[in-house]
């Protein structure tokens, strides 16, 4: 783990402005018959015209400049020839590289006109987060952010992901410690001032239980029920918790 100094975290601002704009350009193009991958195309130009680089493409092998999941699909979707249709939700996770710096961000969103029990869903994960960030403070633990999100969530009578979780996030686009959406309050590592983390709910309909698809990137439902997802990097100061990708 690296504490981050005032100046960096001015970088880190920079960063996640930049991938939050990415976020609300995607958010603008997407509609029923749109591609998956013309949200990533869209995604991609923004990124490279605010003069920063895409964080995902490449990372591992992944093809795309964002991660585009589609209903089931939690995330790691790999953006392609797959059609947006109208009733749909769509998961997008964009990461961008700033002057050495990375910003990650996601967010859900609905395609044309969904059901009430979809936006449910989305809504209960955006909630999740702010569930957390309650506890993003110096003296709090990583247990107690996690035990709030997982909270909220099954008191709304949906199901935490436990495989994939939250990160540090900095110089590197994963950095210790992992951030789970679950855990006791009271345990685990404690907050510290400069720390730099992304806390991302990923909330499922049903079993919270999920299975990696045969092209090794793709995450869905055990069930094949609808999953969002909700991230921001945020920064650990000495009083309320700073959102970095926000605009």
């Amino acid at each position: 783990m690296t504490l981050k100094s005032p100046q960096e975290i001015a970088v880190m601002r920079q960063a996640g402005a930049i991938t939050r704009g990415a976020l609300d350009a995607a958010r603008q193009a997407v509609r029923p018959g749109i591609t998956t991958l013309e949200i990533d195309k869209v995604v991609e130009e923004y990124i490279l015209a605010a003069g920063a680089v895409p964080s995902f493409k490449g990372y591992g092998g992944f093809t795309g400049s964002a991660c585009v999941s589609v209903n089931e699909q939690v995330v790691h979707g790999i953006p392609g020839e797959r059609v947006l249709n109208e009733g749909d939700i769509v998961s997008i996770d964009v990461g961008a590289m700033f002057n050495g710096f990375h910003g990650d961000a996601a967010r859900t969103y609905s395609v044309g006109r969904i059901s009430a029990d979809a936006q449910r869903l989305i809504d209960v994960t955006r909630q999740c987060f702010y569930e957390g960030m309650r506890y993003a403070k110096v003296g709090y633990r990583l247990g107690d952010l996690g035990a709030a999100i997982q909270q909220y969530a099954e008191n709304a009578g949906f199901s935490v992901v436990r495989e994939l979780i939250g990160h540090g996030v900095g110089r590197n686009l994963h950095e210790p410690p992992d951030v789970p959406n679950y855990g006791i309050a009271g345990h685990g590592q404690r907050l510290q001032q400069g720390m730099t983390i992304a806390v991302e709910p990923m909330i499922n309909a049903g079993t919270r239980r999920v299975r990696t698809l045969k092209d090794g990137w793709t995450v869905v439902t055990a069930d094949g029920a609808y999953s969002a997802h909700y991230e921001n990097s945020i920064a650990i100061t000495d009083g309320e918790p700073m959102i970095l990708t926000a605009i």
